[in-house]
Order: structure tokens, then sequence, then C-alpha cells
């Protein structure tokens, strides 16, 4: 069992108990007349401050999602949600967190942001973990191990008997990132809440719910750590349309499980061409909407798809990532545009 209040910095355990010993404010939407927030009284319903708690978002995630809308917190994107982790749990220049390496970049560009020692661990050459090679880059300072899972650049999504051993064996906070868990067929982590008390899950509607402009991400936690996101957020967090947005394309969710079904057939379709490409070594297994591709002189195939328009990431600058490129799944015309537009691509010599 983790002892939740001694991982929570001593500042963030101080501004809980004094919330905690805020009365309870009744629900604004249910007042009649409201006089108590110095909004203007013109231009309803956009006047209003939206609501606090985001419950009607809730209640149809934790349907589809099956968990409880008390289990679930949202967040302006992941960027914030994965900021809150470190701003919740870890003291600058004190605490430190573990990673694995490579992954998505925005766990060392908050972990810098807050002045808190990031510790990567590299992964072996299929891009899986290791429970022991992680547990033993931790220390007694170490409060948060981030994963990826599908990772970010490889696809691939993490061995599920490694990841249940880093639960069940550090004392600490495992952040696992499902951003792109919609896209695989694989058991999500955050259908396992109650099995684990020190484990945060979270996912965004920008990739499979295809709604990255609302900037909307989601951390599902056991009840006590949501908790302590509730009461550490901004007031009013969520705006409206947002809400409003969101509540929308849950409503439509049969319309993703189309848009999933025919970015699948379509993964596999580019996976299989970029094979056959003379300018492609070797292909990576993935189970998100993009694959990583091994080139023979990526920086000369990055640049010439840039000239013709197309942009894809080149991820040679990261750990066992040389000569490669990371390429999103686009709609059926991109895809065979950027196929036909490298089978004319000659090396530069």
């Amino acid at each position: 069992m983790i002892d939740l209040q001694q991982l929570v910095r001593t500042n963030i355990r101080a501004l809980i108990s004094d919330v905690d010993a805020k009365t309870e404010q009744t629900e604004r939407d249910a007042q009649h007349i409201m006089l108590d927030a110095n909004e203007n009284p013109y231009n309803k319903p956009l006047n209003r401050y939206p609501s606090d708690n985001q419950a009607a978002v809730k209640e149809e995630l934790a349907k589809l999602r099956g968990v409880t809308h008390r289990e679930i917190f949202l967040s302006n994107g992941s960027t914030e949600a994965i900021d809150m982790c470190f701003r919740i749990f870890c003291q600058p220049k004190i605490d430190n967190v573990v990673a694995i390496e490579p992954t998505c970049q925005l766990y060392r560009h908050f972990a810098k942001l807050n002045d808190v020692e990031y510790r990567p661990v590299l992964l072996d050459d299929s891009f899986q973990l290791s429970a022991t090679k992680l547990l033993k880059a931790c220390d007694r300072h170490t409060k948060l191990i981030w994963l990826c899972s599908p990772n970010s650049p490889s696809g691939n999504t993490l061995n599920i008997i490694e990841v249940e051993k880093l639960l069940k064996a550090f004392n600490g906070i495992v952040v696992i990132d499902e951003a792109y868990t919609d896209f695989s067929r694989l058991p999500a982590f955050r259908e396992r809440l109650s099995e684990f008390p020190n484990m945060i899950v979270l996912n965004t509607f920008s990739k499979a719910w295809a709604n990255a402009a609302i900037r909307l991400g989601v951390v599902y936690a056991q009840e006590a750590i949501i908790d302590i996101f509730k009461k550490v957020s901004n007031p009013y967090p969520i705006n409206k349309l947002t809400q409003e947005q969101a509540l929308d394309v849950l409503k439509h969710r049969y319309d993703i499980e189309d848009w999933i079904k025919i970015l699948l057939l379509e993964r596999k379709r580019m996976m299989l061409a970029f094979e056959s490409l003379a300018c492609c070594e070797k292909v990576y297994p993935s189970n998100a909407n993009f694959f990583l591709a091994k080139m023979k002189d990526a920086q000369s195939v990055y640049n010439y798809l840039c000239q013709k328009g197309i942009k894809v990431r080149n991820c040679s600058n990261l750990s066992l990532c040389n000569n490669c490129l990371r390429i999103t799944i686009g709609a059926k015309a991109e895809n065979a545009e950027i196929l036909g537009i490298l089978r004319y691509y000659k090396p530069t010599k």
C-alpha cells in the first residue's frame, strides 16, 4: 500500500487541508439568481462561468470507459495533466522522476520546467522495457515513473507483465500515458483502476477522438488521487464550448469507431507499402495511429518530403531511432500521395 499523503508535496498537502476546511459551496447551476462571481448579466449563456465539475461530460465518459465519474479528472489537454503530476508530487531540486527512453518528450520538458531531475532508462532494441532496470534507477526521492503505451515514437504497446511488476513494486506513482490506446486491440490499464492505487492513466480527445482543437485531456485514477487533482486545479478549468463539443463527440462515438477501423486498415496498408520502398530499411510494429520506419537516409527523405509539402517527424536525434521517421496515418488520399511521391525518390549523392 502506498502512503499517498507522503508522496504529495508538503505545500500541496497544506493547500489540500485548506480546501478541506472550506464549506462546500452549493452547485451554482441550481441557483435562481447568481450575484456571487462578478459576472455580466448579459450575453447568455456565455456570460456565466462554466460548470466547475464538468459533471455531464464525466458521466458520459464513465459509462463509456467502465469507471465512475469520481475516477475522472478533465484537463486542458494531456499537457496540463502531465504538468500537474509534477506540481503535485515532485519537490523542485529534491525529487526525481524515472522514464523510459525513447518516449514522449513532454515528460522531459515538464521535468525541466518544474526543476525536477529526469532519469531516462533505455528500452531494448525492440522498444520494450525492463521493470528491473527502471526500479534500479529509482531512489527514495523518486516520485513518478513515466510510461507511454502505445509508446511514441516507436508505436508499440509496452509489455503488460513488466508494467504490472512496476505497479506492484514501486512505492511512488506510475503514470501510464494511453493517448493511443484506442488504436490498439490490447487491454487498457484504465480498465484496472481498482487494482492499483498508485496508478494514473492519461487519455486525450486529440487522437482517436479527432478533437485536438478542443484541448481536452482525461486523467483516470482512484478517487483519492482524483480528489487531489480537483483541489489543486484552476477554478472553472474546462471552458463551456469544450464541454459542449466533448458531449457531442461522445454522443457520436460510433462514428469514432468507424474512423478507427479505417485508420487501422490504412496503417496496415501504409506499413506494407513502406517496407517495399527502396529508401526504407525496416518498419517497426505499431499499435498506434502512426508507425516508425528506419530509412537509409532519413534526413534526405525528410527534406525531400518537405519540398513536396509533406511533413513527417524526423526522430533521428532520439535514442534507438537513428535514421528513423515517424509517419502519422492520414486520410486515404494523403497516404496515397506520400507513397506515390516516395516511389519517385532518388537519394542525393
